[in-house]
C-alpha cells in the first residue's frame, strides 16, 4: 500500500497511515467537507485523491494541539 496513485492517496492508503476507516475519512469529509482540514482533489471516476503528505498534516495539527 506505499505506492502513491497520481501524486496522492487513496483513502484506503490514507486511512492507514492514520489508523482510521476509510469509511470513517468519508463520513467526515461527507459531513464538513474536510478530513480536519485536509481536502482531498475528487477525480472524473469519483474517487478521491489525498495529498501525498495528508498524513503528516493531519497528525502534525495533532501533536500541536
Amino acid at each position: 500500500m506505499k505506492s502513491v496513485y497520481q501524486g496522492g492517496l487513496t483513502t484506503i492508503q490514507f486511512g492507514a497511515q492514520i489508523g482510521i476507516k476509510p469509511e470513517s475519512i468519508r463520513v467526515r469529509l461527507c459531513q464538513t467537507g474536510s478530513y480536519f482540514g485536509v481536502t482531498p482533489r475528487k477525480l472524473p471516476n469519483g474517487r478521491l485523491l489525498w495529498p501525498a503528505d495528508a498524513a503528516e498534516q493531519l497528525l502534525g495539527k495533532e501533536g500541536a494541539a
